[in-house]
């Protein structure tokens, strides 16, 4: 077996180790959101005459079920999931168009939203933010020059979103739709889009979203009651005054858990999207200073991760990072402002922390492609400090560039060959710098 032979196969068997803060932040939020449903789903549980612990038992099992569904994605390949991609996006289609055929789709409240899977109803945009993020990922990843440097390229994901959000809208779910197409420009940017370039798209569609979130008489009421809640607390701005009344009840240290009075049917959605609001009354400012810390702890970690992915030249496992950590600071940014009386009222749940079967079991996907990631990182990092250290003696220095592992160095091998670039040297992302 010859030198080069012998120093794949060690440098193959060297494995990595998952980011310890990360899974010590997703833990937490798992126990929090445990803790939290257990005690802000009693009134709820009792408005629908159900056992007191229905909901968090319902909690507990979708939570099962994401936690075995974060383990198969913490072990998987992340080069098996890319060449999965195009297959994810055609699944992004299919889910959305699903919830419109009758007996497959459900109607609740008055928005087709949910797959009717006959033990549970599947909320299937949940499922297309993921699938979504994972192909962008891989679009920059092989059209990164492209991206850079032509209309065309920059103009694709943008369509691919907004064709996504037109079917979102005749759920309808503006919040969703205004979510997909955040993490779409954050993460275009942070591909390396030209800025100057991006402007157009942006201020063609910042005024067709203000036009689409006027023309429905339902979102124009919540952005007036939004503004003055208290002028209509009873219709209007129940659900505001309530949250408010309970962030306020709370003051510095709370009134202690489970001792929660707004939670008791007359704060609506206790358990889903106004759960920071019962968080607030029962922990009080120092406990959503927690919760904020939570999530900014993790939207950093993520966006580092993303960082060292690209500095390795792993990109795809860089997007798929940053498209994560650019959702869960997102949806967790709008969710809070909407429990604080800073955003105007959305269906959008507190990742990991509300209840819901589908938020919470693709979440934990979402966290677990992230561990992944993470994961892989690391052992790229062992394998290139292993090649160092075996060319040092025999050289006597150090080599003037590091070298790639094999995972890294065989997929810049293969970018010409995955894309369909003209350029012969592959541009690095600029990560949103004026180009």
């Amino acid at each position: 077996m010859t030198d080069s032979a012998r120093q794949a196969t060690r440098l193959d068997a060297i494995g990595g180790h998952f980011d310890p803060w990360l899974l010590g932040i997703s833990c937490a939020l798992a126990c929090l959101g445990v803790v939290m449903v257990g005690s802000a789903s009693i009134g709820v549980a009792d408005g629908h005459d159900v056992g007191p612990f229905y909901f968090l038992t319902r909690h507990v099992v979708f939570l099962a079920v994401g936690v075995a569904m974060a383990a198969w994605v913490m072990r998987t390949e992340l080069k098996t999931v890319e060449q999965h991609n195009q297959w994810l996006l055609l699944v992004c289609f299919v889910l959305l168009i699903a919830v419109f055929i009758p007996g497959i789709g459900k109607s609740v409240n008055g928005a087709r939203r949910w797959l009717n899977l006959g033990v549970s109803n599947f909320q299937a945009v949940e499922a297309v933010k993921l699938l979504y993020i994972v192909w962008l990922a891989s679009y920059l990843k092989r059209y990164s020059e492209e991206v850079t440097a032509t209309w065309g390229a920059m103009l694709k994901p943008i369509g691919v979103a907004v064709g996504l959000v037109g079917l979102l809208l005749l759920q309808p779910d503006f919040g969703s739709s205004s979510l997909i197409l955040a993490v779409t420009a954050g993460m275009l940017v942070l591909g390396g889009v030209n800025m100057p370039r991006m402007f157009g798209p942006v201020l063609v569609g910042l005024p067709v979203l203000a036009i689409i979130a006027i023309a429905e008489p339902y979102r124009m009421i919540r952005l007036t009651s939004f503004l003055d809640p208290w002028k209509d607390p009873f219709n209007s701005g129940y659900q505001l005054t309530n949250a408010l009344m309970a962030v306020g009840r709370g003051e510095w240290l709370g009134v202690g858990l489970g001792a929660s009075v707004q939670k008791l049917s007359y704060l609506p959605e206790a358990h889903t999207d106004f759960i920071l609001a019962v968080i607030a009354e029962e922990f009080g400012f120092l406990g959503v200073c927690t919760v904020v810390a939570l999530y900014a702890g993790l939207a950093g970690r993520a966006f580092w991760l993303g960082l060292k992915c690209v500095e390795m030249r792993r990109h795809f496992a860089g997007y798929c990072a940053f498209g994560i950590a650019l959702w869960m600071s997102l949806q967790s940014f709008v969710s809070i402002g909407v429990n604080l009386g800073l955003l105007p009222t959305k269906g959008l749940t507190l990742p990991m922390v509300s209840y819901g079967g589908s938020s919470v079991i693709m979440t934990c996907a979402a966290l677990g492609l992230l561990l992944r990631v993470s994961y892989e990182l690391d052992r790229a990092q062992r394998q290139v400090a292993r090649v160092r250290n075996e060319s040092t003696p025999s050289t006597g220095a150090a080599p003037t560039s590091p070298p790639l592992p094999p995972s890294a160095s065989s997929g810049r091998a293969n970018d010409g060959v995955r894309g369909t670039s003209r350029l012969r040297q592959r541009a690095e992302p600029s990560l949103g710098r004026l180009a």
